[in-house]
């Protein structure tokens, strides 16, 4: 007897993850789509096409089909979304079965945007498909009680999006979704690095600059690294040394623009929750959650407790997987 398989999809501004109820993670790969434009045939998904940015020649594109969490392009989304399923088909051994697939949308999508990820993923093969928002997937994966009437606050800091929510009884009581995530700071260096050097960098050094020395607005030792770009004058290729001061004031503007988010959805708190929320604190999800000094400088912020989920990047993904327990309950709420 055949048991239907069952994946939770995250289907991120920056990556896609799939996570199975039987083999748990089972793929994490780029939202990157490289397309040859002479034929309109797709040459490769996830970390291949994610290689491929920047470095191909004018007849191929590496394209981002998801912008600030939503589908930009849903012919591009749907070629990705294949590709996945066909990866996480081979892992699962799925080529009799059609699985049943939880997706997750952000709180702020509309009903149209949402349609949009439904048809891409039933487009697919999938069985089922049904909706779960990103903040109530993240509070799953991060082993927060959902089901209780308890305030539990998620700030899930994503590659296009941050959501900020509380959820108490299995649903959403209130919840900011803000248009700032990784691809918002990663912006911020590489205009900070071309006002002040006359230099431009790529998407990937800024990347890379933000993981290694970017940094909240907290006190820290000063850290160096050497950055390579093209110099805007000659045209020629050029270093410079960057510190992690400098990288520091080029995030700080969406740093608290994040900050006002947070504050905006613990004042939108009802009273009765409010309580909870100083023992219980607020849990960052997230790629975002790694930046150095996160932690700390919300804390003294926002005077709660503040926390990492076990695992915040993954977070979003295991929840959605999770979630296919109890996924009725969660839609009659």
């Amino acid at each position: 007897m055949w048991k239907n398989a069952e994946i939770g999809i995250d289907l991120g501004t920056a990556n896609t993850l799939v996570y199975s109820r039987d083999k748990g993670m089972i793929l994490n790969e780029p939202s990157v789509v490289a397309i040859n434009l002479d034929t309109n045939e797709v040459l490769a998904v996830g970390l291949e096409a994610k290689n491929m940015v920047g470095k191909t020649p004018a007849n191929i594109v590496t394209v981002r089909p998801l912008k600030d969490g939503v589908i930009a392009d849903f012919n591009m989304t749907s070629h990705m979304l294949k590709a996945i399923m066909k990866k996480a088909s081979k892992t699962l051994n799925l080529s009799v079965r059609k699985p049943s697939v939880v997706v997750c949308a952000p709180s702020g999508s509309t009903s149209v945007e949402r349609r949009a990820i439904l048809d891409a993923v039933r487009g697919c093969g999938a069985k089922q498909a049904h909706i779960i928002e990103e903040p109530l997937a993240a509070a799953i994966g991060a082993d927060l009680t959902v089901e209780e009437p308890i305030a539990n606050v998620v700030v899930d800091i994503g590659g296009g999006t941050t959501e900020v929510a509380i959820i108490s009884f299995g649903g959403v009581v209130t919840c900011h979704s803000i248009r700032i995530g990784g691809d918002k700071f990663d912006e911020s260096i590489i205009q900070h690095v071309r006002k002040t050097y006359n230099i431009i960098i790529g998407e990937r050094t800024a990347e890379r600059i933000k993981m290694e020395i970017g940094y909240a607005p907290i006190e820290h030792e000063r850290l160096e690294m050497e950055v390579r770009g093209r110099d805007l004058v000659h045209g020629l290729p050029k270093t410079v040394m960057l510190n992690s001061i400098e990288v520091q004031e080029a995030l700080k503007e969406g740093m608290f623009q994040l900050l006002e988010s947070i504050r905006a959805t613990l004042e939108d708190c009802p009273p009765e929750l409010s309580g909870d929320i100083v023992d219980q604190g607020v849990t960052l999800t997230g790629g975002g959650a790694l930046l150095n000094g996160m932690q700390e400088w919300l804390s003294t912020e926002i005077s709660v407790p503040v926390h990492i989920a076990p695992n915040p990047l993954e977070a979003v993904a295991i929840g959605t997987g999770r979630s296919l327990k109890f996924i009725d309950k969660l839609q009659k709420v």
